[in-house]
């Protein structure tokens, strides 16, 4: 552009110059020539100004644009950091289910087998039950009173029938009921059986006999030597307990109530062991099963 305008300069001093030399129709075309090129050169500085004006509003928007693409690419890097979390979490999620499940199914299973422990030593208890109160006549039952508790047979025989007052020897009359019994213990040959002598709160003083400690598991002893020696029941299956006066089960204060206390139970009960056995066992569990 500045030679541009040097030359315009130039080829106005030479028309100057040779005014007096050329004819007026030359120093006018001369001029027509000079005005074109002015003009042009005009044009071309404002298309220059134009053009670095139009650079730096481009650089400015580069600039912009290399901004935005940074900061767009931080946000990318925080979103995929959040999915891997998320991904993460739900897969961590996913394992504890599943060992939720596999607790859940164990535990129902535990459940369901000591309902059926629970359900076949009932069903026993029951039939139990049932061949004693058939084996015994109406005058036994008198003094022979038969009951299931809390899965337990109780067996309570009046201490009338059983000794005479005061002392441990069974009497002729219940050794045919004890014989009775002993059939039924025999028949069911995976029961345990317990032998407990009661007492009422009237206070003893044998040679022999102490207290009422004394005189119920006396009593509850000759119980199960007769069931053994007598009648064959297996020793090893039976226990001896005296619980002197401290387990009545009608007031002292009256006659009636005292005849009740005064009495000695056989109490037939699930071998114990099996049952220990099966809550002290832990439920199994299975990898990923989903029974519930």
């Amino acid at each position: 552009m500045k030679s541009l305008h040097f030359f315009a300069a130039l080829g106005l001093s030479a028309a100057i110059c040779l005014t007096g030399c050329v004819s007026k129709k030359k120093y006018a075309t001369l001029q027509s020539e000079y005005d074109t090129l002015a003009a042009k050169y005009h044009d071309s500085q404002l298309a220059l100004a134009e053009s670095r004006t139009g650079s730096q509003g481009l650089e400015a928007l580069l600039k912009e644009a290399r901004e935005n693409n940074e900061d767009l690419k931080q946000r990318y890097a925080a979103l995929q950091g959040n999915l891997e979390q998320s991904l993460n979490q739900n897969a961590q999620g996913n394992v504890n289910i599943a060992k939720l499940v596999d607790e859940i199914n164990a535990s129902n299973r535990y459940i369901k087998q000591l309902v059926e422990a629970k359900s076949k030593s009932d069903s026993l208890n029951m039939v139990l039950t049932n061949n004693l109160t058939r084996s015994l006549s109406r005058d036994d039952l008198r003094d022979v009173d038969i009951k299931v508790l809390k899965g337990v047979v109780y067996i309570s025989l009046a201490d009338n029938m059983l000794f005479e007052s005061g002392s441990y020897e069974i009497s002729p009359r219940a050794m045919e009921i004890l014989g009775k019994i002993a059939k039924i213990i025999k028949d069911y040959s995976s029961y345990d059986v317990l032998v407990e002598g009661n007492t009422d709160n009237v206070p003893i003083s044998r040679p022999n006999i102490r207290n009422n400690w004394d005189l119920s598991s006396l009593r509850a002893s000759s119980v199960v030597q007769v069931l053994q020696n007598r009648f064959g029941v297996d020793p090893s299956r039976m226990t001896v307990g005296g619980r002197g006066e401290y387990n009545p089960v009608a007031t002292n204060d009256t006659p009636v109530g005292r005849q009740m206390n005064r009495r000695t139970e056989i109490i037939i009960t699930p071998n114990l062991d099996q049952f220990m056995d099966l809550i002290g066992k832990a439920p199994e569990t299975k990898e990923h099963s989903a029974e519930f």
